[in-house]
C-alpha cells in the first residue's frame, strides 16, 4: 500500500511553525470578528468549488488542530475533481466538515483557504504538465524549480509531488548547480565542477547550465552527473541531445540531461524527446492559478 505524502512531513518540522506564523499574522492584536461571532459551536462546510487536485490537506488540518478544531475530511488527497463531479452537486462539492467555536473557525477560515488555495493550484498545474508530456510518449521526468516562494518553499514542493511531477533539488544544500556566474568567477567549466566536487563529496550530485554543445561536452567530461541545457530552441534542443547521447554512447560517463528555460505548458510538446532525461519548468509553481476554495458555516 502506498504511503501518504503527508508522511513525508516531519512531525515536530518548522512547517507547523510556519503554520502559527500564519495564524499570528492574520490577528497581529485584537480579533474583532471574534468578538461579534462568540463561541458558540458551530459546524461548517469547506466547499472546493474549481476542478483540480485536491493538495495542502496536512497543512490545513495543522491550522484547524492549532485552532482546536475537529474536522472531517470526505476527500482524499490527490483526488482529482472535475467539472462533471462539480456539475453534479450544483458547482461545489463539500470536501471536509469543521465543527467548533464561531471565533475559531473564522480565524482558521482563511488561512487553511489559502494554503489549499494554493498548493491544489500547484499539484493540478503540475499533473496537467505531467500527463500532457506522458501522452506525447515523453518518458522522463517532468520537475520544478528552486523558484518558490519565499516562506512557502514547503507547501510549494509538497504540491509539486501531489501533481506527480519530481521536485528539483529543494535548496543550495540539496543538490550543487554550477550556473553561468559560478563559471565566470571560477574561469571553467571543468574547475568549477573540481571545486565543487572537493567538497560536495560522493552524497551530492553536481549540475551544471550551460547554453553549447562544448560546454555541454567539457562539463560530462569533467564527471558532472547532470548537464542542463538552458534556453536552447526546440530544434536545436533535440538535435544537441542526440548528438551527446550517440558520442557517449560506448563510454563510462554517467551523466543525465537536462532542459531548462522557457517552458510552459503551451510550448512544451515542441521540446520533448526521450534523449532528454528530465525537463524542468517553474510554469508548474511560478504564477499558476488557484483552485478555489470556500468555508461556510452550516445554517441551523
Amino acid at each position: 500500500m502506498a504511503s501518504a505524502y503527508a508522511n513525508l512531513l516531519p512531525v515536530n518540522g518548522r512547517w507547523k511553525q510556519q503554520i502559527t506564523d500564519y495564524l499570528t499574522e492574520d490577528v497581529p492584536s485584537f480579533d474583532f470578528g471574534a468578538f461579534v461571532v462568540g463561541d458558540k459551536v458551530e459546524t461548517a462546510s469547506l466547499y472546493m468549488k474549481q476542478a483540480g487536485l485536491i493538495c495542502g490537506v496536512p497543512f490545513a488540518a495543522e491550522v484547524f488542530k492549532q485552532t482546536e478544531l475537529e474536522v472531517i475530511w470526505h476527500y482524499k488527497e490527490g483526488q482529482y475533481i472535475n467539472n462533471d463531479d462539480l456539475k453534479a452537486e450544483g458547482g461545489k462539492i463539500v470536501v471536509a466538515t469543521v465543527k467548533g467555536p464561531a471565533n475559531k473557525i473564522l480565524l482558521a477560515e482563511r488561512t487553511a483557504l489559502n494554503l489549499l488555495a494554493r498548493a491544489s493550484g500547484i499539484a493540478t498545474q503540475s499533473y496537467i504538465t505531467k500527463k500532457l508530456a506522458d501522452e506525447s510518449g515523453y518518458t522522463g521526468l517532468i520537475a520544478g524549480t528552486r523558484k518558490t516562494t519565499p516562506g512557502l518553499r514547503h507547501l510549494e514542493k509538497y504540491s509539486m509531488l501531489v501533481g506527480g511531477v519530481d521536485t528539483h533539488r529543494y535548496d543550495l544544500s540539496s543538490m550543487v548547480m554550477l550556473k553561468d556566474n559560478h563559471i565566470t568567477s571560477t574561469g571553467s567549466i571543468t574547475k568549477a565542477v573540481k571545486s565543487a566536487r572537493s567538497v560536495c563529496g560522493f552524497a551530492v550530485k553536481v549540475e551544471v547550465e550551460v547554453s553549447t554543445e562544448d560546454d555541454a561536452r567539457e562539463a560530462i567530461d569533467a564527471g558532472a552527473d547532470v548537464i542542463m541545457l538552458d534556453n536552447f530552441s526546440g530544434a536545436e534542443l533535440q538535435k544537441v541531445a542526440h548528438n551527446l547521447k550517440s558520442y557517449y554512447k560506448d563510454s563510462q560517463k554517467s551523466y543525465l540531461l537536462e532542459c531548462s528555460g522557457g517552458l510552459t505548458l503551451h510550448n512544451l510538446s515542441s521540446f520533448l524527446c526521450n534523449d532528454i532525461d528530465i525537463y524542468s519548468t517553474s510554469s508548474i509553481h511560478q504564477g499558476t492559478g488557484i483552485v478555489d476554495f470556500s468555508l461556510k458555516i452550516n445554517a441551523n
